[in-house]
């Protein structure tokens, strides 16, 4: 990791009630967080592909409010992240590489990782390859094998978009980042998304789709680490067989079932209360069986 000192991010944040932004420089490129709450009860939360911190900044206050210190990393390439535009700077093995060089530079040891898609399976590939500096996961909405279908439906029509419709594309960027920023979070992060550059956005799509996606069957089988998996029946992109045979494959880890996919956004009260209680129960100790909890 490099080893320049931690800085301030110059861009201020969006809510006066939001934290001021921090970075760290890791291989030449600026990562950007944000922190919420304080204590030694650590939890790195991330986005959804292009997405960003406003998708998860709701999240990060109910869960400081409940004692925890909450991270919300942008991943690079994207939110106030650097963004280059190589498409072999995203893949998802090397955003793993990313998450454990914000430990290092908070002086943490270890941390609950965790987060929405593609922040899942970052979190999901961590815990893989360095089970000792994982506490816990709490997995929304993995992206695994029985998504592949219509992944490819979806984002390959998008890159071949981005490549060869470059004006339609181009015309709803220009229009993306004027539209005024609402300072409802998930809201802003789509639109914050809708509005990078063309360029960048298809290095991440090329870069998280031709990479590793995340551990295979048999490494998920030897990850120890207690598990909370969040998922629902209205997604054919995080379909809630993957998640349900995750469940399976993962020993300490349990299914919590949301009403949809903008559940834990908009009514987050539920689910955001089965996350402060996990949490609790990993920062005590106590493991939990891999069973599907009540109305599962």
């Amino acid at each position: 990791m490099d080893a320049r000192p931690l800085t301030r991010c110059r861009r201020p944040a969006v809510d006066p009630q939001d934290p001021e932004p921090a970075s760290f420089v890791h291989k030449g490129h600026r990562i950007v967080y944000e922190e919420h709450g304080e204590g030694d009860r650590l939890i790195v939360y991330m986005h959804g592909l292009l997405l960003d911190a406003d998708l998860n900044r709701g999240i990060a206050r109910a869960l400081a409010a409940q004692g925890n210190r909450v991270i919300l990393l942008d991943l690079l390439g994207h939110g106030r992240s650097d963004k280059p535009t190589h498409a072999s700077e995203y893949r998802i093995d090397l955003y793993v590489e990313q998450v454990f060089a914000l430990l290092d530079s908070l002086g943490a040891a270890d941390a609950v990782l965790g987060g929405l898609s593609l922040g899942a399976n970052v979190s999901l590939l961590a815990a893989a390859e360095e089970p000792e500096r994982v506490r816990g996961l709490v997995l929304e909405m993995p992206v695994l094998e029985r998504a592949a279908p219509s992944v490819a439906m979806t984002f390959v029509p998008l890159l071949l978009a981005l490549h060869y419709a470059t004006i339609p594309v181009r015309l709803l960027n220009v229009i993306a980042k004027r539209v005024p920023r609402s300072h409802f979070g998930p809201l802003d992060s789509i639109l914050n998304a809708a509005s990078l550059d063309t360029d960048q956005m298809a290095a991440v799509l090329h870069g998280v789709l031709l990479g590793p996606i995340g551990p295979t069957v048999e490494q998920r089988r030897s990850i120890a680490t207690p598990t909370l998996v969040l998922a629902h029946r209205w997604d054919l992109i995080h379909p809630f067989s993957d998640a349900s045979n995750l469940c399976r494959q993962v020993p300490n880890a349990e299914l919590v079932p949301a009403h949809s996919p903008f559940e834990l956004r908009v009514r987050p009260d539920r689910l955001t209360a089965e996350i402060a209680a996990f949490l609790e129960d990993v920062w005590r100790g106590d493991l939990r069986d891999c069973e599907p909890a009540a109305g599962a």
